[in-house]
């Protein structure tokens, strides 16, 4: 859809904009479209007292119910407790390795839609679009899916041989644009958006609401040349709406150390540019050692690009190799054997306090952990240590806890330490939203803080702003579904209860709505 340049100043109000066209605005999406939730007649649920709380209203969708009253007592491995009764209703104990069949049915039921639009920079599948294409995903695929469309069915169509219950990065971005066109999703969302300020309007004299004002850029393409290529340009688009979600993931930013050159030219701070480095015959056998600092998946999969290579690594991180906190301490060993190679790897040849004369050719010290032979001569790592300072000389200072120093030469820096999201489209950046307003918005250390079970943000500055996906805290497709359903559910309920906040008229043609934009 395009947004051709407009100022509401005509009164018209949207329902509901979306910032962010990932698998959390995908999935708020097919609910906003009328597709709703109901326990099927045949449906059962393993846990007891949940099934029997279903069971009390199954005339009514998951969307009508008291969603903190069928969430009580179910614990998951999400803090948030709409994910985990979502999870566990699409999902049964499949943290188990059980495969019970989903108690919910679908139904589509056009009078529930809510007229909503979808901004997002690229097509739809946000981040994903822009992730490695070989390197297998975290998740199991169907913990990757959406509600109404198995993504290991349409994997089998795409490909002959399924190799296991992951897939890549590059066809879970297909099979999320694959979804928003299977489900007729397209007419809801405006792709090439930049989304520049949210604000919060004052009411009209004319006696309209106050209201929310979405402006920001859309890339369309211009004028055709005479070589038949055509100009893109950035068009300006403002539009109202009574509520907006965000959902924009927290991929758009990477978080920086915050030490001495941690500007030079030799430091990345993604993957991709690791990528770009290798792609121009930068790195190989004969280079410097790669310092990769870090301790998620991503440094993981650094670790394993250069040893493809066979180039060395440094690999440093804060935590210690026996933290529970530590991702790979969480893993199952059989389902992600290439994540445990490398943990084994940070397990058994560490940097010990007089290996200095190691680091040059990157052998372990000997240790009681380390009997069987370097799974990885070219790899060494560094447990419990911080990078200090980055020098000139591609010299990286690295600092125990214990305040011991060690410099390594590298030829390249990764760090990899996660990202922020980007809400510079909001005052200061969100940062009052978040759980510490002192601090910036972080998935893992400040989402933005939202009621538990409609994911309205508490601390916005009006009513009618929702959160979801990473920036509440929700890393992994399979609970961020829930707050798709917290956000539908407070919709509908306001709507029902007469709220003109979510829906002015029940009687707006959709294509209506559309008419006003593209006008």
């Amino acid at each position: 859809m395009d947004l051709h340049h407009k100022e509401t100043t005509s009164g018209e109000i949207l329902p509901v904009v979306i910032i962010g066209n990932g698998p959390s605005g995908i999935c708020l999406s097919y609910l906003l479209s009328g597709y709703a939730p109901y326990l099927s007649a045949e449906g059962c649920h393993p846990n007891p007292l949940l099934n029997s709380k279903l069971s009390e209203r199954p005339h009514l969708s998951l969307l009508e119910q008291d969603l903190e009253y069928l969430c009580e007592g179910l614990e998951g491995r999400s803090s948030n407790p709409v994910a985990v009764l979502f999870d566990s209703l699409l999902l049964p104990d499949s943290d188990f390795g059980l495969d019970h069949t989903s108690p919910l049915e679908w139904r589509y039921e056009p009078e529930r839609a809510v007229p909503h639009l979808v901004l997002g920079k690229g097509p739809p599948g946000g981040a994903w679009h822009a992730m490695e294409g070989s390197m297998l995903t975290l998740s199991l695929a169907n913990w990757m899916e959406l509600p109404g469309l198995k993504l290991k069915d349409w994997m089998r169509d795409k490909r002959r041989n399924v190799r296991n219950d992951r897939a890549t990065p590059a066809e879970i971005a297909s099979y999320y644009q694959h979804y928003v066109s299977k489900m007729n999703l397209e007419q809801n969302f405006a792709c090439g958006t930049t989304v520049t300020t949210v604000t919060r309007e004052s009411g009209q004299q004319d006696g309209s609401p106050p209201c929310w004002k979405v402006s920001g850029l859309q890339r369309r393409d211009g004028e055709i040349l005479g070589d038949g290529c055509s100009v893109t340009e950035e068009v300006p688009f403002s539009l109202l709406a009574h509520n907006v979600v965000l959902a924009t993931g927290t991929h758009d930013v990477p978080a920086r150390l915050g030490v001495d050159g941690e500007s030079l030219p030799f430091i990345c701070h993604s993957f991709w540019e690791l990528e770009a480095a290798i792609a121009r015959g930068e790195l190989d056998q004969s280079s410097d050692p790669v310092l990769v600092v870090g301790a998620g998946l991503t440094a993981a999969d650094a670790i394993l690009a250069a040893h493809h290579l066979n180039t060395s690594v440094c690999h440093a991180f804060r935590r210690s190799v026996t933290d529970p906190g530590l991702i790979f301490n969480q893993l199952p060993k059989l389902l992600y054997p290439e994540y445990h190679k490398v943990h084994q790897m940070m397990i058994q040849q560490q940097h010990q306090s007089d290996s200095s004369d190691r680091i040059q050719n990157l052998q372990p010290a000997p240790s009681s952990s380390s009997s069987l032979p370097s799974s990885y001569p070219g790899y060494l790592s560094f447990p419990c240590h911080r990078v200090a300072a980055f020098r000139p000389d591609h010299k990286c200072v690295l600092e125990s806890d214990s305040g011991e120093q060690t410099v390594v030469r590298v030829s390249k820096a990764l760090v990899l330490i996660g990202a922020h999201p980007n809400l510079s489209f909001l005052r200061d950046n969100g940062r009052s939203l978040g759980i510490n307003r002192d601090e910036p918005i972080s998935c893992r250390r400040n989402p933005i803080d939202v009621d538990p079970f409609t994911n309205m943000v508490l601390a916005a500055d009006g009513p009618g702003m929702y959160a979801m996906g990473p920036l509440v805290g929700e890393n992994f497709v399979r609970f961020l579904k829930g707050g798709a359903l917290a956000i539908a559910g407070d919709l509908w309920k306001r709507r029902s209860g007469g709220e003109d906040a979510v829906m002015p008229d029940s009687r707006v043609d959709r294509r209506t709505d559309a008419r006003v934009l593209d006008s």
